[in-house]
């Protein structure tokens, strides 16, 4: 289907989508300071400082309990398809009785709680009971359980680990997964199904009444407090555990209400699919969601084949706020909302910005959203991303206004430090501030590794000034340093905006596209077809 770039203005001739407006939401002010160095290293920063924040996260779930009891605060399908939610103060409540229960257990800062499975209400009352009383909690990566035939990696992680509880929400699903990884003097808990020849304690019977040992153990939680572990994806070598403190989680999402008051002014609605052992799911949008009192409805749809029609159920009944995906996901909604008009209504009927992380997003994708909006509501929805990690909690840099393109990556967050160290004809991104981890869970090398020696955490992301006699106008991501290499001929090839250029060119024939050619005389191509696109 051809989409759109002009629209009728109902006098016979046409209009650029450019010359709507976009909706109006709350903004930070885009500013930074620059300094350069004789090396050519250059620093910047935000002029704005950042806001007060609370130590630790629990804070504000008391609060929220406290000053709105009966708002939803998480809600999920059960097996009938009715939304099952929990409302703060229920989750408060149960978060309390779970908090004890990990006590009782004698969980603690070296004996954390692992997750296995993923997204549901069961994980979040967990995660959010072991943060309350100090114990740390890993999700781990369901891959790693369901995917993977050897399970070396899950057996790596839980060695490392060494976790006093592990949940996993369905136990004969997760079986092949323990009787290949969990010791058997550790406790298993599930919501359903213990698996065959190992005992499991089932959620509903680990809840305990709390006690002045719980409000203690709250008490003593501070903003160094090791909240969670997040282990990287580990696509070329072992996964490293990313610890992430109180500090963290907090300053970040106060730097990102800063960068977009937006999101505490309205209270924000999210209907998302991303996993919470991604920080981006978990630390970026469920954060946001209790840091500013709104509801999360969690969506088990997925941006593939024959998943993602229960994404498109759940936007039929839930309008968000506020739109959170990977570039793949968009790619997928557009289609949708193309062939459904009140989809399209739904949908724009209230979002405030789309938000896209994870990957480069193809122009055509953008492109068709500010179609989309313009056919539907007469105005543009903002466009928002940044650049951030694992070990950066994650936001670190956004670009809070109408960039216009897809790749621009904007400018440090408020208390947030950023270096561009030179690294050939390219810069390297690296961060200090209050949203940078501390290191690597038990690897003390690869943490002395991943700071230089002002602090600065190394990001291995190459970035470039969209305008480099106007720095103002923001960052350009320019790919990873680890992907580019050069040609027998000494040329170098950059991997990362060449991937973005020959993707937004073959839309919307190309999902994915491999650069190979190290050392060689030429650049090869290894490309992925939309095969529904082709056929078409």
């Amino acid at each position: 289907m051809t989409l759109l770039h002009a629209i009728g203005d109902g006098a016979g001739s046409t209009m650029s989508v450019k010359h709507f407006p976009i909706r109006k939401i709350a903004l930070g002010p885009p500013d930074t300071i620059l300094d350069r160095r004789d090396d050519g290293t250059i620093l910047m920063r935000s002029p704005h400082a950042l806001g007060p924040h609370p130590a630790k996260l629990g804070e504000r779930l008391v609060h929220w309990a406290r000053e709105t009891p009966g708002q939803i605060f998480l809600a999920k399908r059960d097996a009938l398809g009715e939304w099952r939610t929990l409302t703060y103060a229920q989750t408060l409540a149960l978060v309390r009785g779970l908090g004890q229960a990990l006590l009782d257990r004698g969980l603690n800062a070296e004996r954390p709680l692992a997750i296995l499975s993923g997204n549901d209400l069961e994980h979040a009352l967990l995660a959010l009971a072991a943060m309350h009383v100090g114990v740390p909690y890993s999700p781990i990566s369901s891959a790693y359980s369901l995917v993977s035939t050897d399970h070396a990696k899950l057996r790596y992680i839980l060695d490392l680990l060494q976790p006093g509880l592990v949940f996993a929400a369905n136990g004969e699903r997760y079986a092949k997964a323990i009787a290949a990884a969990l010791p058997r003097y550790c406790e298993l808990a599930v919501t359903e199904a213990a698996p065959r020849n190992r005992g499991a304690t089932l959620f509903n019977d680990l809840p305990k009444q709390p006690t002045s040992t719980l409000d203690n153990a709250y008490a003593a939680v501070t903003a160094d407090t090791v909240a969670k572990i997040l282990f990287t994806s580990g696509s070329t070598g072992q996964p490293k555990g990313v610890i992430n403190t109180q500090r963290m989680l907090c300053s970040n999402q106060e730097m990102l209400v800063t960068t977009l008051p937006f999101l505490r002014e309205v209270r924000p609605v999210l209907v998302d699919w991303l996993p919470w052992n991604h920080t981006f799911g978990c630390n970026h949008n469920f954060g946001l969601v209790l840091y500013n009192g709104g509801t999360l409805y969690i969506d088990d749809g997925r941006p593939v084949p024959g998943l993602f029609e229960e994404t498109v159920r759940n936007l039929r009944e839930i309008a968000p706020t506020v739109y959170f995906n990977v570039p793949r996901g968009f790619e997928e909604l557009a289609t949708h909302l193309r062939r459904e008009h009140a989809l399209r209504e739904k949908f724009f009927s209230r979002v405030g910005m789309l938000f896209y992380a994870g990957a480069g997003l193809p122009q055509p994708v953008w492109d068709a959203f500010e179609d989309l909006a313009v056919q539907t509501c007469g105005e543009r929805i903002l466009w928002i991303t940044g650049l951030g990690a694992t070990e950066t909690a994650p936001l670190a840099t956004c670009a809070n206004w109408e960039a216009g393109r897809a790749g621009m990556i904007g400018l440090p967050v408020a208390g947030q430090e950023m270096k561009l160290a030179p690294a050939g004809d390219k810069f390297e991104a690296r961060f200090r501030g209050p949203n940078i981890t501390p290191g690597y869970w038990k690897q003390p090398e690869l943490t002395r590794e991943a700071f230089d020696d002002e602090g600065y955490f190394r990001m291995g992301d190459a970035v470039r000034f969209d305008d480099p006699d106007h720095p103002q106008t923001g960052l350009m991501f320019d790919g990873r340093l680890a992907e580019d290499f050069k040609l027998s001929s000494g040329s170098w090839v950059s991997v990362g905006p060449l991937r973005t250029r020959f993707l937004a060119a073959a839309a919307p024939f190309v999902q994915d596209v491999v650069v190979a050619g190290h050392d060689r005389d030429y650049i090869a191509l290894l490309v992925f077809p939309r095969l529904e696109e082709c056929r078409a």
